[in-house]
């Protein structure tokens, strides 16, 4: 087989690797808290005191270095953002939100990439005692 005819059937190949790579992966877990990167009491329904932190850990890895921003969302509306800076391809971060009175029912902590593209999300339930 000649070289061009190689590339002919390398160079699609090549193409989509480099593609995948730059969309890149999240994996996205929440919890009460995050220890050595990861995050700790992980759960999809949680009840709480008013005031109290719900942390979103996200390990990434193949995304470009820039931002990601992890969305949280109420029952299908976003209510806040948080922005996060990645340094470099494969990296972990987390981002929390405070739960107040008011802020019982469904949530989503979504991972988004700076073009936009959900990388993950994790839903979970949330109960805010009194």
């Amino acid at each position: 087989m000649s070289k061009i005819a190689w590339m002919k059937y390398l160079l699609p190949a090549l193409l989509l690797t480099t593609t995948a790579f730059a969309a890149g992966t999240a994996d996205v877990k929440v919890g009460t808290g995050v220890e050595k990167y990861e995050v700790v009491g992980a759960s999809d329904t949680f009840t709480v005191a008013p005031n109290t932190r719900i942390y979103a850990a996200t390990k990434l890895s193949g995304v470009e270095p820039g931002t990601v921003t992890v969305v949280w969302s109420k029952d299908g509306k976003e209510v806040s953002k948080t922005e996060l800076k990645v340094p470099r391809a494969t990296y972990r971060t987390h981002a929390y939100r405070t739960f107040r009175a008011g802020d019982t029912g469904a949530w989503t902590a979504k991972v988004v990439g700076a073009d936009g593209t959900e990388l993950a999300s994790s839903s979970f339930q949330v109960t805010v005692s009194s």
